[in-house]
């Protein structure tokens, strides 16, 4: 599962979640290495012609698109949701893309966990609500990982 538990001391919890990512770096070298390889095979047979010229710069055109596309979902992957528990102080920190971070705390005697099975923006919508504000917790997970984050979660939290 893409997030997980950090050891902490027996008074707090610490909960550490990111997106999916299939493509590693080396997969993204791969691919991107046999995506060119695949599109200049067929100038093979052209080699030594002007048509080669001709084609080249839409062939460059399109390996550098594929790599600015995988590298700006790449970029818009980058978030990662540090929840804190403790005893006197429940906190959510939230690095999104390009550095972008948000913050949200409570006290846990006010926090209310909630899984909205519909009429969030996802199936099984995972909410943390205190102090008159509500926010949302691993809107990048799945919903199967929405549903065991908020169990764990709730034995977790300090009562």
């Amino acid at each position: 599962m893409p997030y997980e538990w950090l050891p902490t001391g027996p008074d707090e919890a610490r909960l550490h979640a990111w997106p999916h990512r299939s493509l590693s770096q080396r997969g993204f070298v791969w691919f991107l290495g046999l995506t060119a390889g695949l599109i200049a095979v067929p100038l093979v047979g052209i080699l030594g012609s002007p048509v080669v010229w001709a084609l080249l710069p839409f062939l460059l055109a399109t390996i550098a698109a594929i790599w600015f596309a995988l590298r700006k979902n790449g970029r818009d992957r980058d978030i990662v949701e540090d929840l804190t528990l403790s005893r006197d102080r429940v906190t959510l920190v939230r690095h999104g893309p390009k550095g972008h971070r948000q913050d949200w705390e409570t006290n846990p005697y006010w926090l209310r966990v909630t899984l909205h099975k519909t009429g969030g923006p996802v199936p099984n919508y995972l909410t943390l609500k205190g102090e008159g504000r509500e926010v949302e917790l691993g809107a990048f997970l799945s919903e199967d990982e929405r549903i065991a984050l908020k169990d764990e979660l709730l034995r977790r939290l300090p009562r």
